[in-house]
Order: structure tokens, then C-alpha cells, then sequence
């Protein structure tokens, strides 16, 4: 099933090529062939990828959106092993990777399919730089404390300027990112819409819309705007815009694929865990003997 397996380590905790090794040791054991990158960039790694049935990602979330990102052009799934803090999209912590590398490896998991949204920057009717993200396209102010003003085009019409820190244009994975950070509402990963957020609105629409499935939303940087405009991809900073650039933004072509042990029901419960840790009443009861 899975032949050749590719193995991703955290560029910045160099204690994770242990960890990579642990893991490549263990698949070779089971007679899969690896390939392991403690220290990665997307082009050094495409071409393994290419050839790759399967890429575990090592990190947290960061890792696993910069390991969805090369992997989706090639319909290669992720697997994550968290070693971060947080670890929404990964599914084995650091005491049962092993135990769960075999689940996998006998056929108990599945795919699940995420939305990626792609962006492009214009200036002056050419495109300066694009890109894909699973998470979210970030427009915003620079270093300098002041908003700026953006025009929001949905499907060609327009629809509001905001008067803001900056506009997060976000997947329903993004909701639960940064998103979900200044306000804005929960979608579940299933979902194939956009979200669109206002950060620090000032007397402007300072509400969160969700766009219709294929709609696209175009952020022209208003001629009034005088401070510096960021645009960023999953974090990552992706070029700078002046006034009168432009940003169109709509679902990619492609999307990413994590293998799954849990149910297929996990998000909600996974989410909760993570913002306010709980037992359940039935479990409670359990445990207390009632």
C-alpha cells in the first residue's frame, strides 16, 4: 500500500532528526522504503515527493501546512507526528507514533480531503507572485501602527472598504488559525467555502463573512492607504503591495490529504480538547463509580 514513504523533520528543533531516524528505522523494519529530510525547503524535497506514496510530516502545525502544501500538487497524503504545541492537524504524539505507523501500515486509516485556496498579487495588470495555502492569505499593515484601507470585490462586484489592521481571507481549516483568533467563526474542515475576517476594524464593517462555495474575492489596497501593505501565505511572507495592487483569491486546484486513524467525526471533539480540556459527563460519572 505504501511502498516508499518520505519523512520530514522541523528545520528549526534539530532534535527532531532523531526523531526522523526512529521513524525510518521502523518502516524500514516493516519493509517500506524511506527517504528522510531533517532540513527542508520545498524545492529541495518536490522531486522526492513526486515519487513518494506517503510523506510524514515531524513538527506541529507549521510543519504540517508546509508539508500539505508540496504534497498536494502530487496527491501525496500527510501523516503528522507532533512534537509542537498545539498540533490540530497532526495525528500521533511522540509515545505512539510507533504503535500507530502500524495501524497504519495494516490498512486502518483514511483520507481526508482539506480545501487550499490560492492568491495572486497584481501591480499594475501583471502578477508578481502567487501561491497556495491551507491555512489562510493574510493582507495587512507593516511594522507601522496604523490601519490601512482595503476594497473588497466579491465575484467582480464591490462589496465594502475596510478600515483595518488587515484582512484574513481563510479556509475552513484557516478558521481555527488566526481566524478564529480575532473573532471569527468555526467552519468544519468538510466545508468548501472562504472565510473572510476584518483584524481591528475602525468604524467599518468589523463582521466575518462566509463566501458561497467558488466565489472569489478580489482586496484592492486603496490609493489612500500611505503606510506599508504585507501579504502573506500560511504565515509565510509572500511579497509586499502598494497602493492600487490587488489581491484575487479563490479555491486551488488543489487540495491536501491527511491520513486519518480517528473517526470521522473527530474534529469537533479534537477542537474542544485543545481550547477547553474536559471529560465528557458520561466519562466523568464513570470514573467517579456512578
Amino acid at each position: 500500500m505504501f511502498q516508499r514513504v518520505g519523512i520530514l523533520g522541523h528545520p528549526l528543533r534539530p532534535a527532531t532528526g532523531e526523531l526522523c531516524s526512529a521513524v525510518a528505522n521502523s518502516l524500514n523494519a516493516r519493509s517500506v522504503s524511506t527517504w528522510c529530510q531533517p532540513v527542508w525547503n520545498a524545492a529541495s524535497v518536490r522531486p522526492l515527493v513526486a515519487q513518494s506514496d506517503l510523506v510524514i510530516a515531524i513538527g506541529g502545525d507549521g510543519s504540517m501546512l508546509r508539508a500539505a502544501r508540496v504534497c498536494a500538487e502530487f496527491k501525496v497524503p500527510v501523516f503528522g507526528i507532533n512534537v509542537g504545541h498545539v498540533g490540530f492537524l497532526t495525528e500521533a504524539g511522540l509515545h505512539e507514533w510507533d504503535i500507530l505507523l502500524g495501524d497504519l501500515l495494516n490498512g486502518h486509516f483514511w483520507i481526508e480531503e482539506r480545501m487550499m485556496i490560492h492568491a495572486e498579487a497584481w501591480h499594475e495588470n501583471r502578477c508578481i507572485a502567487q501561491g497556495d495555502a491551507l491555512n489562510d492569505v493574510v493582507i495587512s499593515r507593516g511594522a507601522v501602527a496604523k490601519s490601512i484601507l482595503l476594497d473588497a470585490f466579491i465575484d467582480g462586484d464591490w462589496t465594502t472598504q475596510y478600515n483595518a489592521d488587515g484582512l484574513i481571507v481563510a479556509t475552513p481549516t484557516g478558521s481555527t488559525a488566526y481566524a478564529l483568533a480575532v473573532g471569527g467563526p468555526i467552519l468544519p474542515p468538510t466545508l468548501k467555502n472562504i472565510l473572510v475576517v476584518p483584524v481591528a476594524p475602525h468604524l467599518t464593517l468589523d463582521r466575518s463573512i462566509v463566501l458561497a462555495e467558488g466565489a472569489t474575492i478580489q482586496v484592492v489596497v486603496s490609493e489612500r492607504t500611505s503606510t506599508e501593505v504585507t501579504l502573506t501565505l500560511d504565515g509565510e511572507s509572500l511579497c509586499s503591495l502598494v497602493p492600487n495592487d490587488s489581491v484575487k483569491v479563490y479555491a486551488s486546484q488543489h487540495v491536501s490529504r491527511f491520513v486519518r486513524l480517528r473517526e470521522r467525526n473527530y474534529f469537533y471533539r479534537s477542537l474542544l480538547d485543545r481550547m477547553e480540556p474536559r471529560l465528557s459527563p458520561r466519562r466523568s460519572a464513570q470514573e467517579r463509580g456512578l
